[in-house]
């Protein structure tokens, strides 16, 4: 018998998992979501892996382990056992990467969120993690920063697989999916192949939660889904393209965007709110746990996205009239999500840098 999960991924939607812990992958749970609600990849961030790391002792092992293999830089620890459980992940959507070709099936690493406005730092560390991964199914997290998109056009023109994330708006977007045909023109014009994949980071509900209290509540709760519509639309426009094509005739896939931040903030809203109303072909949409299994027990999803914005445009131009600055807003959330996740790396390398002083000492 088929649940929501399920039917929202035979309708064409990429189903994954924002969420990463040791427990679940050893009581089995990630494997289940696997195999009984079509989850396909997996993706992490700052926030998440603190959490996970830093809260408790499932982790001790595995630095007790790696500071004994020589490793003694706290970032370096944190990466090392990391690509423990990504691996492990990996593993499992293993199948779904070789059965769609590279398209599906991957794990996210992002590179240190401090290094979001430093374009040639971010690229090389973003070759360094590729190259200790020693899987083929990464992306590495690039935040879509000016500086960041440097770095990811780099990153994909050395045939690095990349995310990019803290995208907000319909022109953040288009900048990156811009810098990604460079990269593969680059190498076409190399004589490379162009095999690389990307997906384009698309955050919704961060803009109802920044934008609702400044609006009248019946505009609350649009704002987020009129600009992800948006984005939908250019985004079945750049596949449309000449351009496009002429990447794909030489087998390019394409970047592929992926909604994030998709659960309800708010919690007068359905906690399915977003997850019922992006669902769109080619697309991905990545879900906390709580989220995911939400929808699996009770979600529905009606009509697909489609490639008309009017709706949309007719949306944020309400909360334009109503006195929302919306492209100050999306510079603004960018900013905020960079700090917020520098912040909480922060805190993850302290944690871990004590939990490892503690360990080399015997305490």
């Amino acid at each position: 018998m088929t649940n929501p999960a399920t039917r929202l991924h035979d309708a064409g939607q990429s189903l994954w998992l924002d969420s990463i812990n040791r427990t679940m992958l050893s009581s089995g749970a990630l494997a289940r979501y696997v195999g009984e609600l079509a989850v396909t990849g997996l993706t992490s961030n700052p926030t998440i892996l603190g959490h996970a790391m830093a809260a408790n002792h499932d982790y001790d092992a595995s630095l007790r382990r790696s500071i004994d293999e020589g490793i003694m830089d706290p970032q370096d620890l944190v990466y090392a056992v990391a690509f423990e459980d990504l691996a492990a992940a990996a593993a499992l959507f293993r199948p779904a990467w070789e059965e769609t070709g590279g398209i599906d099936g991957y794990v996210s690493v992002e590179v240190p969120p401090d290094l979001a406005y430093d374009a040639p730092a971010t690229a090389a560390l973003a070759r360094r993690l590729h190259d200790e991964a020693g899987f083929p199914n990464l992306l590495v997290k690039i935040p879509g920063t000016p500086q960041g998109l440097t770095a990811m056009e780099e990153t994909v023109a050395a045939g690095i697989g990349v995310n990019v994330t803290l995208l907000f708006s319909d022109a953040q977007y288009l900048q990156t999916a811009e810098a990604y045909l460079r990269a593969l023109e680059r190498r076409l014009a190399a004589g490379q192949g162009v095999t690389v994949p990307s997906v384009a980071s698309v955050f919704v509900s961060r803009w109802d939660k920044a934008a609702d209290p400044l609006l009248p509540r019946p505009l609350h709760a649009t704002l987020g889904l009129a600009m992800a519509k948006k984005v939908y639309a250019s985004y079945c426009a750049m596949l449309s393209s000449e351009r496009w094509q002429a990447l794909a005739a030489a087998g390019a896939h394409p970047q592929r965007v992926l909604w994030a931040s998709t659960s309800a903030k708010d919690p007068s809203l359905p906690d399915s709110y977003y997850v019922a109303r992006l669902a769109a072909p080619e697309t991905i949409d990545t879900m906390p746990e709580k989220t995911l299994l939400a929808f699996a027990d009770h979600g529905t999803f009606g009509e697909l996205l489609g490639d008309d914005d009017a709706a949309a445009e007719r949306a944020v131009a309400a909360v334009a009239a109503a006195g929302v600055d919306v492209d100050a807003l999306a510079e603004s959330l960018q900013r905020q999500g960079a700090r917020a996740f520098s912040a909480d790396w922060a805190a993850l390398v302290d944690a871990i840098a004590t939990k490892a002083a503690t360990m080399r000492t015997g305490e």
